[in-house]
């Protein structure tokens, strides 16, 4: 059983698809589909369910998933205590984040990264925080960036870099929205609110609505806190965001942040781990990275 068989299959139960698996490991389809058939035979056990649509990951390949992992973790492990040098560690770890991360603190994070391990490869995907925790959970991702749940699954870990307050956003135009926010006081059952479709934002921004007994007026729910920011500033609706996304988003001038009387709970904004994928080593190098660095709360 060689170890890039096991790369192969392991990006392949991501994946779910013979093509891009393929395309990533620099190998033709045929012979992917050879190095997993071998596989299956010398486990005796069939790793993937698939027809000419779909691909699904049976039990016993779940399975051989979590043993494909240790394995390749405690052979970088070994290599890397065997040279007894961090900037030699090479290969891939992959990464999630919203696009506001990547504008503010992220960058600070991987240049210094960077700077100890500059052969390690840093595969960056972007979208919705409130996905981060899933990501990671799902091992879609090794690292996430995401605000810290109410109740933290045991699996994970999570390291805070910054917290930040959660704002009530309005837009700066006039029209129907402005004439609404200027009654006193203020109709918040009446008032046209931007959602999240789901995650730590939707729940507490329901918590608050809840705690007024009042059933909110949706206008629409969208993923990622960016288009919560875009809608608010067309002038249809309000909206709630984390004060980090304003302060790097480009249509601060289109919106501004509303006084309440009962502002929400602020996020705690980290990374976040399976706590047996810090057995890489390059999973590690970036945990530990995470830990040197300080930033300015945004309150």
């Amino acid at each position: 059983m060689d170890l890039r068989a096991l790369r192969q299959f392991i990006h392949l139960s991501q994946t779910l698809h013979y093509g891009k698996t393929s395309e990533a490991m620099h190998v033709s389809p045929s012979t992917l589909s050879r190095s997993i058939a071998r596989l299956e035979d010398e486990l005796g056990s069939t790793l993937f369910e698939r027809d000419n649509r779909t691909v699904v990951l049976t039990q016993a390949g779940r399975q051989f998933r979590e043993f494909a992992e240790a394995t390749l973790a405690h052979w970088q492990d070994l290599k890397h205590r065997l040279k007894n040098n961090p900037i030699e560690l090479t290969g891939q770890i992959r990464l999630y984040c919203s696009v506001t991360a990547t504008y503010s603190f992220m960058s600070l994070l991987l240049t210094e990264f960077r700077k100890t391990y500059p052969n390690i490869e840093v595969l960056l995907e972007t979208g919705d925080a409130a996905q981060a925790v899933q990501k990671v959970m799902d091992d879609e991702a090794d690292i996430a960036v995401a605000p810290l749940p109410d109740q933290l699954p045991n699996p994970l870990l999570f390291k805070s870099l910054v917290k930040t307050s959660l704002e009530f956003i309005a837009p700066v135009s006039e029209g129907p929205v402005q004439a609404v926010l200027e009654e006193t006081p203020i109709p918040w059952g009446q008032v046209p609110f931007v959602m999240s479709e789901f995650g730590l934002t939707r729940k507490r921004l329901d918590h608050w609505f809840r705690s007024q007994s009042l059933k909110p007026n949706i206008y629409a729910q969208v993923a990622g806190h960016e288009a919560i920011v875009a809608m608010v500033g067309l002038g249809l609706g309000v909206g709630v965001v984390p004060r980090l996304v304003l302060e790097n988003s480009p249509l601060q001038n289109k919106i501004r942040v509303l006084d309440v009387e009962k502002p929400l709970q602020p996020f705690d904004v980290g990374v976040c781990v399976l706590n047996r994928r810090l057995q890489d080593p390059l999973v590690n190098a970036f945990w530990k990275t995470a830990s040197t660095i300080q930033l300015k709360e945004s309150t």
